[in-house]
């Protein structure tokens, strides 16, 4: 079992997350690179995609999402909306389904019957094969389909509640009939993706868990089995199993510890990564790469993680590794961006931050301005 060099791991993480030279391809094939783009913050998703491209703006992001329907918006990992490759959505589905349910049951009164989220499924599936509905006009298709039961007010959501039906929504994402359509000016509208991706040719659960942890471990590895889980927010023990059913996996040593890549997968380039970039809310490298304590280093642990988590405040990145925090706000065309390093920055490393400021305004389409000091916003929920 040999041992890997962080340096070395840091460098080919940001090389194969297009985050050390911007890619020359489609927005389609850098959310590939990344297994996905959290897209809970959709303007966060777009900056994540736009700046691993040559010139991308949050525009072509748009056209990918909504016109040429090269990505799709739905549930991925943690059942938290993502963007996903279009063609690669029957993998990502028959991943997931095969996952063991976790999280909490709703109450005694509210739940339903597996027939009966069978027949909701079904029910979304239908309503959504020929249009593009906001949630209210989908609840009403789906009652109309099903029944008075699956309308019943029982789900506790914001203050108010929410009908029976809507606690299938991403179950209805899994088996590949729902997902994010464009607004419908401030509404959010959900389609079916059969609609423009071909289903055929879907995997088994089984075979698609082990293509997706092997695509994980390409963009992310070496990973452990507990960081796989932590990803997809599953058990631990079922991805140990997962591991050990899945050919073509190598072991290898990380900081003292054992980890995994893909067989054969094994070279580490000596050269380093260098420079300086801004990484929005959720971005896909801070989330997935591990172990946190190498990445989120001395004061970043505290100050960049909210509760142990990553993701809930946009990054500063030195050399592939967070070394602070940064947060925007948009008036008009003006954008300010107020970045708040854990460190003195080089002479080098500001020149870079000024690139990173001028190429968010690119991406966003403003005019920025620069603020280095404390950033006050707290973390995103």
């Amino acid at each position: 079992m040999s041992e890997l060099a962080w340096e070395a791991i840091v460098a080919r993480r940001m090389r194969r997350h297009h985050l050390d030279v911007p890619a020359a391809g489609s927005p389609a094939d850098v959310v590939r690179a990344m297994c996905g783009a959290h897209a809970q913050v959709l303007s966060a998703a777009e900056i994540s995609v736009a700046l691993r491209l040559e010139q991308a703006t949050r525009v072509d992001v748009q056209r990918a999402l909504w016109d040429d329907r090269t990505l799709v918006k739905t549930f991925g990992p943690r059942s938290t909306v993502h963007l996903l490759p279009a063609d690669e959505l029957p993998l990502w589905m028959a991943a997931l389904s095969a996952l063991p349910r976790t999280g909490g049951q709703p109450a005694p009164d509210a739940r339903m019957t597996a027939d009966q989220i069978a027949e909701v499924i079904e029910a979304i599936g239908a309503a959504l094969a020929t249009d593009d509905l906001t949630i209210d006009e989908l609840s009403e298709q789906v009652v109309a389909r099903t029944g008075s039961w699956a309308g019943d007010l029982v789900m506790p959501a914001f203050q108010e509640f929410w009908p029976r039906w809507r606690q299938a929504i991403s179950a209805a994402g899994q088996a590949g009939v729902l997902c994010y359509g464009p607004n419908r000016g401030r509404k959010t509208t959900y389609t079916n993706p059969q609609r423009f991706v071909a289903f055929a040719s879907a995997l088994s659960g089984e075979d698609a868990l082990s293509e997706l942890l092997r695509r994980f471990l390409h963009s992310y590895g070496p990973a452990t089995p507990q960081q796989f889980a932590k990803w997809l927010s599953t058990p631990p023990r079922f991805i140990t199993e997962l591991f050990a059913a899945t050919p073509g996996l190598e072991q290898v040593e990380v900081n003292g510890d054992a980890a995994w890549v893909v067989a054969g997968d094994t070279e580490f380039s000596d050269e380093p990564v260098r420079g300086l970039r801004l990484l929005p809310y959720f971005d896909a490298y801070a989330v997935g790469s591990h172990p946190r304590e190498l990445l989120f280093p001395g004061a970043a642990a505290t100050r960049a993680l909210a509760g142990g988590q990553a993701g809930n405040f946009p990054v500063l990145l030195v050399d592939g590794i967070v070394a602070g925090v940064w947060h925007q706000k948009r008036t008009g065309r003006r954008l300010q961006v107020t970045v708040e390093p854990l460190h003195d920055l080089t002479a080098a490393n500001l020149r870079a931050l000024d690139d990173q400021v001028a190429r968010l305004g690119e991406i966003l389409g403003a005019t920025p301005a620069l603020t280095i000091g404390t950033v006050t916003v707290g973390a995103h929920a």
